[in-house]
């Protein structure tokens, strides 16, 4: 079965033991590591890659050939992305500071970007200027260097961007949590409505609980994959992505899911959706 997701450390954990063949009655896996630019068109595209990690805010553009799981994604409290500037622009914390500004970006269709353009529409008078998409772990190096002038981060670089120097101009996690009271949505896993969905489910469930089960079997893969962040940094990420919604999703998940999309559509950031389509 072909599958694509990231090397991050939360998708490396959850995936080990199916990688591995240590769930009895599933199928070998081919595995594409990719950020997560590179598996949101994937998804969109032709190459009949199976079982994807996508960005939640990427959801509109597949439901009609795929299905959202209920397991293996990534949402969460506490865990959403960063807007952060370099001693060039200052350490403010006002918003109106990005206007006419270069922002880097991960994917234009990530949920971290989609999150950036509803709380920018609200916080950033004039609009931000031009917008530049990089992969995730070269966003800070290059707002360090003065090559963009503010950078939109994910995953580890929650913990990471002070030892570059950078300052954090907004949590935008922590914007939507209070503005909606729901976990931020941010990765899916989805699969080719033509499969075996429950089974699918049900065979990434049993690999979320054998990780938990058994930490120390999928070290050394996750520290691999893991673009040489330090034991206690992949261990962090771990804690923060990997929680109860990777294991079930459940109706807040989804309701978290539906908010986000049915905001978008409305501001006209991303095509409308059918909700009942999130459901299997």
């Amino acid at each position: 079965m072909k599958i694509a997701f990231s090397p991050c450390p939360n998708d490396t954990f959850i995936f080990h033991a199916w990688v591995h063949g240590l769930i009895p009655g599933a199928p070998k896996l081919d595995v594409t590591y990719a950020d997560i630019d590179i598996t949101n068109s994937l998804a969109a595209g032709p190459d009949g890659t199976e079982v994807v990690k996508i960005s939640c805010a990427a959801l509109p553009w597949v439901l009609s050939e795929y299905a959202l799981l209920p397991c293996g994604g990534a949402l969460g409290r506490g865990c959403g992305p960063l807007v952060l500037t370099s001693n060039r622009v200052g350490s403010t914390k006002d918003p109106a500071v990005l206007a006419n500004r270069r922002v880097a970006v991960p994917s234009e269709r990530s949920t971290a970007y989609l999150l950036f353009r509803l709380w920018a529409a609200q916080h950033v008078p004039g609009g931000v200027g031009e917008i530049v998409v990089l992969p995730f772990h070269e966003i800070m190096p290059a707002v360090r260097e003065g090559l963009v002038d503010a950078g939109l981060v994910i995953h580890e670089a929650r913990f990471t961007y002070p030892l570059y120097g950078l300052h954090l101009l907004a949590d935008l996690g922590s914007w939507w949590e209070a503005d909606t009271n729901l976990p931020i949505p941010l990765g899916a896993i989805i699969a080719r409505r033509s499969l075996d969905l429950s089974a699918i489910a049900g065979w990434i469930r049993a690999s979320v609980k054998y990780a938990w089960a058994h930490p120390e079997e999928s070290q050394q893969y996750v520290l691999h994959h893991a673009q040489e962040l330090s034991p206690e940094v992949v261990q962090a990420h771990i804690k923060l992505y990997v929680n109860e919604f990777t294991e079930n999703i459940g109706e807040t998940g989804y309701k978290a899911v539906a908010s986000l999309l049915s905001r978008a559509s409305q501001e006209g950031l991303v095509p409308r959706v059918d909700l009942a389509a999130l459901h299997l």
